[in-house]
C-alpha cells in the first residue's frame, strides 16, 4: 500500500465539491464501502482517535520540582540552618520546599490531560451504512468512505461532507465559537469559505442540535479539525510566567553572591586578623544567617496564594498560582466575543415593516423593554402588519421562555426566545395565543429552503399560514415586495452586526395543506426584524478600565465581520476599531504579522491556527497576552498565551484544561478584576521583597564591618535568627494582605522583562540597609557609653532593628504614594494584630529569664527604650522625605 494513499483519499476541500463527486473521489456510495473494503481502508489509515502520549512517571515528575536554581538556594539554607543547630529553621524551610514541590506536580501534566479531554470529544459509537446494511460500530473503526446516519443529539464522529440532510442545525460552538447553531445541507460553498460557513461539512466532535443527516466521511483521527487541535497543542510550548524567571534568576546570583562573600571573610578572618577557624567560621556563621531570607520564597508563595482566594471571590479561579503574577504584567487581553464580552442571549433590536421603522429596547429573553414610541398589538385579532408581524414572532416558532428568580432563559433556538420576548413586549400573552390559534402543521427551517411556515387554525374557524427566514428568501416568495424595495433597510441592519429575519403570512382557505408548493401563492412580505446578541454592561465598563490601564483588548471571534464590528463599537474597544478575517490574516506575511495584530482590533471567522499565530505574533512584540476560550478551537491559543483563560459555564474540557484560569461566571469583566489583583500581588510581592532584604542587608553589612574593623559583634548569631523568625511569621506575611493602591489600574503594564527589583527599589534596598546599619552600631555605642555592657548593647541592637521593621513597614506599604496618611497610620486589621504580637514577641525577648538563657538578651532602661522608638521616627521620616524627592510613583516601576 501507498505511503501517499491517505493523503490521495481524504479531501480537505470537500466542502467546496458536488457530494456526488466526494462519493466518487472516496470510492464509496450512498450504500457505503463493503465491509472488507472498510476493513482495508482501516489498515492503511489506522483508527479514528486521537494519538494518545506516554505519560510521564509521577517520580520523574515529583523530582523535576526540585529542578530549580532557587530551590537548590532554599536547600543550601536549610543545611546551613541545620548544621547551625536550628532544627526548627531548617525543618520550615524543608517544608516550604515540600510545599512548592507538591503543588507544581499537581500542576504538572497539564497538557496531557488537555489532549485527553480532546480525546472525549469524539463520540464513542457511529451509525453506518456497510454494504447497505445499518450497523453500530466503535468510532475508531470508522474511515473515510464510510457513510454515517446521524440524528437529533448525536455527537459526530468523524469529519464528514453531507449528501442528504432533513432540517439539520448543529451545534458548531466548540470549533466556531459561534453560540447560534449552524444549519446544514448538500450544496457546496465557495473553497474559501471559513469553518463556520460550511453549510454542507459536519466536524468530529460538534452535536446534532436538530433534524437528521447523511454524510460521507472524508477525515479521520488526526486529519479531523480536532486532530488538527490536538496536533497544535502538542507543538506549543509552555511559557515561564515573568515571576518565575525573574525569582529563578535572583536566587541564582543571591546563592554566587552568598557563598563567595562567606569564602572571602572566612579567609579574612583567618588570614588578616588573625581568627581562629572556629572563630572564623561563627563570624561566616552569623553572616550566612544575616544574609539568607529563609522566609522569603514562603511569604511570596502565601502572597500568591491570598492572591487566588481574593481573584476565586471575583469568579476568577487560578489554577496555577504563578498565573496570579503573570495577571498582573498583562499588556493585551484577546477575548472571544459570544458570552464574554456579550450576553450570549439575542435579542431583538430592530422592528421594520412597511409603515413602521422602531428601535426595541430591553437586553436579553427579559420581556421588558419598548418598542419604539410604545408599539403594542392593536387588539384580540390582528390588524395590521404590525399585529401580523408579532403574532408570527409568537406561533412560526418552536421555542419557550421560563422565568427562574427573575432570570429569564430560552429553551430552544436562541432567536426563536428573542423573537417571543418580542412578541410579549408587544402585549401577547403568547401562551394564550398559542392555545387559540392552534398550530396544524409545519414546514421545519431546513438549509436547502431557508425558511420556516407554520399554519394555524384561528378562534374564528378561520386559517393563516406565517412564514419566516433569511429576509431575501422570504421576499422572493411574496407579492407585495421585492428585494430591491427592502434591500436598503436589511443592508442598514446588517451594517449595525444585526442577524435578519424576514416574516410573511396570508390567510388560508378552509382545509388548506401546507407543503413547499403551495405555501409561496399570495403571501405578503410582513416585515424584518433584526438581532444582536447585546455587549454585557460591565465589559464595557471593564473595556474602559483596561483602556485607562494601558492595556489593549481583542477580539477574536468564529463569528462574522460585521455583527463582530459592531459589537466593538459598541464596547468601545478602541477609538475606531479595524476589523480583519482569517482570509485576509493568512495572507499576511509572518513578518508583519506583530504590527497587524496589535493594531487590528476585530479578528473575525477565525480559525485555531488563527489565534495560535495572533497570540504568536503579539508575544514576539514583548506583549504578556490573556487569551480568554471556551471551546476545543481555543485549547491551542489558551496554553500558548501567558494566561490562558477558560470560561467555566459554557467551556469544554478541553479548554479548561488547557487555561491556567477558569473563570466562574463567563464574564469579561471578571478577566479585568483578576487583573487588577494580578497587580495588586505584584506590587504587594515588591513590597515583601524591598522589606525583607533591607534587614538582612542590615545585619549583613553590620557583620562585615565589624569583622573589617575589628570590632565586636553587635548581634549573635542566634539574635539574628530570632529577628529573621519573629518578624517573617509577622510583619512579612502583613504585606501578602495588603489591598490595592489607588492607581493600580491608571499605570501601564510593566513591561514582561521588568527587574523584580526596580532602580527605586534596589536604591531603597542599598540606603535603608546603610540606615539600619548606622541604626544598629548608633545604639550599640550608645548602650556601652551609658555602660550598661555587652548582653544590653546587644538586647537593644535587636530591639531597634525590629522597631526600624515597623516603622519601615509603614513606609513601604505605599510604593506609589506618600504613606503619612490617616489611611497609611491607622493600617489593616491584620497589621495591628501583627503589631501586637511584635511587640509582644520583643517583651518577652528583653524581660524573661528564659529568653535570656537562650538568647543571653537583657532587660532593657524604658529611657533607653525610648531612644529606640526615636530612631523608628526618625528613619520614617527620612524615608518619606527621600521618596518626595526621588518621585517614587514613578520611580518605582523603573
Amino acid at each position: 500500500m501507498l505511503d501517499s494513499a491517505p493523503e490521495l483519499l481524504q479531501l480537505p476541500n470537500a466542502h467546496c465539491l458536488d457530494s456526488e463527486q466526494v462519493l466518487l473521489e472516496l470510492g464509496s456510495s450512498a450504500t457505503g464501502l463493503s465491509p472488507e473494503e472498510a476493513e482495508t481502508r482501516l489498515q492503511t489509515f489506522g483508527p479514528n482517535s486521537l494519538p494518545e502520549r506516554k505519560p510521564v512517571s509521577p517520580i520523574v515528575r515529583f523530582l523535576a520540582q526540585f529542578n530549580n536554581v532557587l530551590i537548590y538556594f532554599l536547600l543550601s539554607a536549610a543545611i546551613a540552618a541545620f548544621i547551625l543547630g536550628h532544627v526548627i529553621d531548617a525543618s520550615v524551610i524543608v517544608a516550604v520546599v515540600l510545599i512548592n514541590a507538591i503543588i507544581g506536580f499537581l500542576q504538572e501534566g497539564k497538557a496531557e490531560q488537555a489532549l485527553n479531554a480532546l480525546r472525549d470529544m469524539i463520540a464513542p459509537h457511529a451509525n453506518v451504512l456497510r454494504g447497505g446494511v445499518r450497523q453500530s460500530l466503535d468510532v475508531d473503526r470508522l474511515v473515510p468512505g464510510d457513510v454515517v446516519l446521524l440524528e437529533a443529539g448525536d455527537k459526530v464522529p468523524a469529519d464528514m461532507r453531507v449528501f442528504s440532510a432533513h432540517s439539520c442545525v448543529v451545534d458548531e460552538s466548540i470549533l466556531t465559537g459561534e453560540s447560534v447553531p449552524a444549519a446544514k445541507g448538500v450544496l457546496p460553498v465557495g473553497e474559501a469559505a471559513a469553518l463556520g460557513d460550511r453549510g454542507s461539512m459536519l466536524y468530529s466532535g460538534t452535536i446534532v442540535a436538530t433534524g437528521q443527516a447523511r454524510g460521507v466521511v472524508v477525515a479521520t483521527g488526526t486529519t479531523t479539525e480536532i486532530g488538527k487541535i490536538s496536533a497544535l497543542m502538542g507543538g506549543v510550548q509552555s511559557l515561564t510566567t515573568p515571576l518565575l524567571q525573574q525569582i529563578n534568576r535572583f536566587g541564582e546570583l543571591f546563592t554566587y553572591f552568598a557563598l563567595g562573600l562567606s569564602v572571602l571573610l572566612f579567609a579574612f578572618a583567618t588570614l588578616v586578623r588573625g581568627y581562629s577557624p572556629v572563630d572564623a567560621l561563627m563570624v561566616v556563621v552569623a553572616l550566612a544567617v544575616g544574609v539568607v531570607p529563609e522566609g522569603l520564597p514562603a511569604v511570596i508563595t502565601i502572597t500568591l496564594a491570598i492572591g487566588v482566594q481574593r481573584m476565586a471571590q471575583r469568579h476568577a479561579i487560578v489554577r496555577r498560582l504563578p498565573a496570579v503574577e503573570t495577571l498582573g504584567a498583562t499588556s493585551v487581553i484577546c477575548s472571544d466575543k459570544t458570552g464574554t464580552l456579550t450576553r450570549n442571549e439575542m435579542t431583538a433590536r430592530r422592528f421594520v415593516t412597511h409603515q413602521t421603522h422602531a428601535q426595541v429596547a430591553g437586553v436579553g429573553y427579559k420581556p421588558e423593554g419598548r418598542i419604539g414610541d410604545g408599539l403594542t398589538v392593536s387588539g384580540q385579532t390582528p390588524a395590521s402588519d404590525e399585529d401580523l408581524l408579532f403574532y408570527n414572532a409568537a406561533l412560526c416558532n418552536d421555542a419557550d421562555l421560563k422565568a427562574l428568580d427573575d432570570n429569564w432563559h430560552v429553551l430552544g433556538d436562541p432567536m426563536e426566545g428573542a423573537l417571543v420576548a418580542l412578541a410579549m413586549k408587544a402585549g401577547l400573552d403568547v401562551e394564550a395565543v398559542r392555545q387559540n390559534w392552534l398550530r396544524v402543521d409545519a414546514i421545519p427551517f431546513d438549509a436547502e429552503h431557508r425558511y420556516m411556515a407554520t399554519l394555524h387554525t384561528t378562534p374564528d374557524d378561520g386559517q393563516w399560514i406565517f412564514v419566516k427566514g433569511a429576509p431575501e428568501r422570504v421576499l422572493a416568495m411574496c407579492e407585495n415586495a421585492s428585494a430591491d424595495e427592502w434591500e436598503g433597510r436589511i443592508a442598514q441592519a446588517a451594517a449595525q452586526g444585526e442577524r435578519v429575519l424576514g416574516f410573511a403570512a396570508r390567510r388560508a382557505g378552509a382545509g388548506a395543506s401546507l407543503d413547499m408548493q403551495t405555501v409561496q401563492h399570495e403571501l405578503q412580505f410582513l416585515g424584518i426584524v433584526g438581532f444582536i446578541d447585546p455587549p454585557r454592561e460591565e465589559a464595557i465598563a471593564a473595556i474602559a478600565d483596561c483602556r485607562t490601564a494601558g492595556i489593549a483588548v481583542k477580539m477574536i471571534t468564529g463569528d462574522h465581520r460585521d455583527t463582530a464590528l459592531a459589537i466593538a463599537r459598541q464596547l468601545n474597544l478602541s477609538d475606531n476599531p479595524q476589523a480583519m478575517t482569517g482570509a485576509e490574516l493568512d495572507k499576511v506575511p509572518d513578518a508583519m504579522l506583530p504590527d497587524v495584530a496589535r493594531n487590528i482590533a476585530v479578528f473575525a471567522r477565525t480559525n485555531p491556527e488563527h489565534k495560535l499565530r495572533i497570540v504568536r505574533a503579539l508575544q514576539s512584540r514583548g506583549d504578556v497576552v490573556a487569551m480568554t476560550g471556551d471551546g476545543v478551537n481555543d485549547a491551542p491559543s489558551l496554553k500558548q498565551a501567558n494566561v490562558g483563560v477558560a470560561m467555566g459555564r459554557k467551556g469544554t474540557e478541553a479548554a479548561k484544561e488547557a487555561a491556567e484560569m477558569v473563570l466562574g461566571d463567563d464574564n469579561f469583566a471578571s478577566i479585568v478584576a483578576a487583573v487588577r489583583e494580578g497587580r495588586t500581588v505584584y506590587d504587594n510581592i515588591r513590597k515583601v521583597i524591598a522589606w525583607t532584604l533591607p534587614t538582612n542587608g542590615g545585619e549583613a553589612i553590620a557583620v562585615v564591618v565589624a569583622l573589617l574593623l575589628g570590632l565586636a559583634l553587635p548581634m549573635t548569631p542566634a539574635q539574628i535568627l530570632w529577628i529573621n523568625m519573629v518578624l517573617t511569621v509577622t510583619l512579612g506575611l502583613v504585606l501578602a494582605f495588603e489591598p490595592p493602591e489607588p492607581n493600580v489600574m491608571t499605570r501601564p503594564p510593566r513591561p514582561a522583562n521588568a527587574p523584580l527589583l526596580s532602580r527605586f527599589l534596589l536604591w531603597r534596598v542599598v540606603f535603608v540597609s546603610l540606615l539600619f546599619t548606622l541604626g544598629v552600631f548608633f545604639i550599640y555605642y550608645w548602650a556601652m557609653w551609658r555602660g550598661l555592657g555587652q548582653d544590653v548593647a546587644r538586647t537593644m541592637v535587636v530591639n531597634t532593628l525590629v522597631v526600624m521593621e515597623i516603622f519601615y513597614l509603614f513606609n513601604v506599604r505605599y510604593l506609589h504614594a506618600p504613606s503619612i496618611s490617616w489611611r497609611g497610620i491607622v493600617g489593616t486589621p491584620i497589621l495591628l494584630v501583627a503589631l501586637a504580637a511584635v511587640t509582644l514577641a520583643q517583651i518577652a525577648f528583653t524581660y524573661l529569664p528564659i529568653m535570656h538563657t537562650l538568647f543571653a538578651s537583657q532587660p532593657v532602661p524604658l529611657a533607653d527604650g525610648l531612644v529606640i522608638i526615636a530612631i523608628g521616627v526618625a528613619l520614617l521620616l527620612i524615608l518619606e522625605v527621600e521618596k518626595t524627592l526621588l518621585g517614587a510613583g514613578r520611580l518605582a516601576t523603573e
